[in-house]
């Protein structure tokens, strides 16, 4: 479609064409995955194939995310300030001003799928978390959801985001934490350019980290090649998505692998319905990494 024409297309036009586009797209994928060898279909195939024969396509083609509906969610005004919030984790997360109290819900809705306890997405695992006094990296933050949820175990955030409309949200969010939390109006690049680019490198220097997220729009490889100083002297646990272009969990394994760590999948995949997708359509989600501590491959 045109761009330029687009804006004149009502919403409800729209809809219907997304709606259409979703389901060509949904009776791809199953007979992508119907015409896959024995060897190649796996137990997480199959349990895809069947979500979709059943379902309506979504992000996550899983049962867990029926159980999440945006009417439950509750949206607060901050009469202060105007700004809309809901409680995560009984801490107040402010959004986007102007954001209605239905875009508010979908998105919340949106967030906490993602971090489902059987979410590809899903950062933490009862063994892979950020601990009591960790130095935390979250690039990427948005709304800052994740760096809210670890907040009080860590001695430190450094938030990077560099969608001017998330600082304000951001700055009310976090602000009975300022003493422990630095806001960076950034990108996160493999070089610093002087202005909007940043390497992780470059910004720590020799300042320890423990912990890295990063959820930047496919710039996750580049994330990693202008981290690999910090990887070598501080071992930072990584948890990094990479769905977002169809080589991205290739090239972020391959990086994190040449850099001495252990590179583990979440378990489960993605279809990253914005982006324009092609065989074999499902895509690895995130990758867990922590350092290998000999040639054993032991993870320290």
């Amino acid at each position: 479609m045109n761009r330029s024409l687009e804006k004149f297309i009502p919403n409800w036009i729209k809809s219907i064409l997304w709606t259409y586009k979703q389901h060509k797209l949904k009776i791809k994928i199953i007979k992508y995955l119907e015409n896959l060898s024995v060897n190649d279909m796996t137990e997480e195939k199959k349990e895809i194939l069947t979500y979709l024969k059943h379902n309506n396509i979504s992000y996550f083609p899983y049962n867990f995310v029926k159980k999440y509906r945006s009417v439950n969610i509750v949206v607060y005004k901050d009469e202060n300030n105007g700004m809309n919030y809901v409680l995560h984790d009984g801490k107040c997360l402010y959004f986007k001003r102007g954001w209605t109290e239905d875009e508010i819900r979908q998105y919340y809705m949106g967030l906490l799928v993602e971090q489902d306890l059987a979410s590809p997405h899903r950062y933490e695992t009862s063994d892979f978390k950020v601990e009591q006094g960790d130095i935390v990296v979250d690039a990427g933050v948005a709304e800052g959801n994740f760096a809210l949820s670890v907040v009080d175990r860590a001695k430190k955030l450094y938030l990077f985001e560099p969608d001017s409309e998330w600082v304000e949200p951001l700055l009310l969010t976090f602000a009975p934490f300022k003493e422990k939390v630095t806001i960076e109006h950034s990108y996160i690049s493999a070089k610093s350019n002087g202005t909007t680019e940043i390497s992780l490198d470059d910004y720590f220097g020799d300042k320890k980290i423990d912990f890295i997220k990063a959820d930047i729009e496919g710039a996750e490889p580049l994330l990693l090649e202008g981290a690999k100083r910090i990887m070598e002297k501080d071992s930072p646990k990584i948890a990094i998505c990479t769905y977002h272009r169809q080589d991205d969990a290739e090239n972020c394994k391959k990086i994190l692998e040449s850099s001495g760590y252990g590179a583990i999948f979440s378990n489960g995949y993605m279809l990253y319905l914005v982006d324009n997708l092609m065989p074999p359509y499902i895509r690895k989600c995130l990758i867990r990494a922590q350092k290998l501590r000999n040639e054993k491959n032991i993870i320290c």
